[in-house]
């Protein structure tokens, strides 16, 4: 990754409140189009994260930088560069979308002349031109978190931090959502770089990198790809019926570590280098317990096998 190309460094980014460790030792370096993915258990410190590289919390240690501003020492230049959607983005209802979004313009400086036209353009960019007159209590909430990204874009920043925008709206909203983003990152010379909090799998697989948080550490880093191969060849599909009686059973095999429902079939993931051993145990204790096995076959793991995988060793006594 080339270091002139960096939008966001942390460096034992560290923050306490009292005996409370939120943040503990979080280090980051973030690329221009690149969009990053923070996942995680609640608590794990992600909004934390997220509140520090803003500068709306100062670090108790450690040291962050955006676009080459320290936010701790120089953070109305750092603030500049951020546009940031909070979990719970606090519009004025009773203003009208436009109303919103030259609040926030006017408050970071801009003029009329320049808050005006690229207000404009962004409602167009985000789908809300025909809404701009319209009262922002009025709107549902997929278009409330589509006016939060457009207030957040106005002032055309470097770097976008959104914290769980889609949590609470509906699937095609979200995927509406993912497309902007999607859009702002890939455009030619946009040179944003975008930190995305999200409890939803299938939006942290869109991201180029994620960073799996645990008890305020990143514990596990990389693309979705390598985070997928972290269970390689130990996560199996079963097909058979019942499922509560096959979940039973698997869960009593040995060298089963865990067993899910995925659908209409069940996901285990077993130790490394057993998944042969496994299948045979199934097929025959399966029929001997009173089920039907259909069959059992390695698969590829998903997001949601990695994530259940790295939730169950954070729980794990040290």
């Amino acid at each position: 990754m080339n270091s002139d190309n960096i939008l966001v460094q942390a460096s034992g980014l560290r923050k306490s409140f009292g005996n409370v460790h939120a943040v503990k030792g979080v280090d980051l370096n973030i690329a221009a189009g690149e969009i990053y993915g923070l996942v995680g258990s609640d608590g794990a410190g992600k909004t934390t994260t997220m509140r520090l590289l803003v500068g709306a919390l100062l670090p108790t240690n450690g040291e962050a930088t955006i676009c080459g501003y320290s936010v701790k020492k120089q953070v109305e230049q750092a603030r500049s560069q951020v546009g940031y959607l909070s979990q719970r983005f606090s519009l004025y209802e009773d203003l009208t979308v436009l109303e919103n979004i030259r609040f926030f313009a006017e408050m970071r400086g801009l003029k009329p002349d320049e808050w005006l036209p690229r207000s404009l353009e962004i409602l167009e960019f985000v789908g809300l031109a025909k809404f701009q007159n319209r009262r922002a209590g009025q709107l549902s909430g997929g278009m409330k978190q589509k006016l939060g990204l457009a207030s957040a874009l106005v002032t055309r920043p470097r770097v976008l931090l959104l914290d769980e925008p889609t949590t609470g709206v509906d699937p095609v909203t979200r995927q509406d959502f993912w497309q902007l983003i999607i859009q702002l990152v890939s455009a030619q010379d946009s040179g944003v770089s975008v930190i995305i909090s999200t409890p939803y799998m299938d939006e942290a697989a869109r991201c180029h990198r994620i960073g799996f948080m645990q008890k305020g550490e990143i514990s596990v880093e990389g693309t979705p790809g390598h985070l997928r191969n972290l269970l390689n060849q130990r996560i199996l599909e079963l097909r058979g019926h019942p499922l509560p009686l096959l979940k039973s059973i698997s869960a009593q095999t040995a060298q089963v570590e865990d067993v899910r429902a995925f659908g209409d079939c069940l996901h285990l993931r077993v130790k490394t280098g057993q998944s042969e051993a496994v299948i045979k145990d199934l097929e025959q204790a399966i029929p001997v317990g009173g089920g039907n096995f259909l069959g059992a076959r390695p698969i590829a793991s998903s997001l949601e096998d990695v994530f259940i995988y790295l939730s169950e060793r954070e729980h794990e006594p040290a």
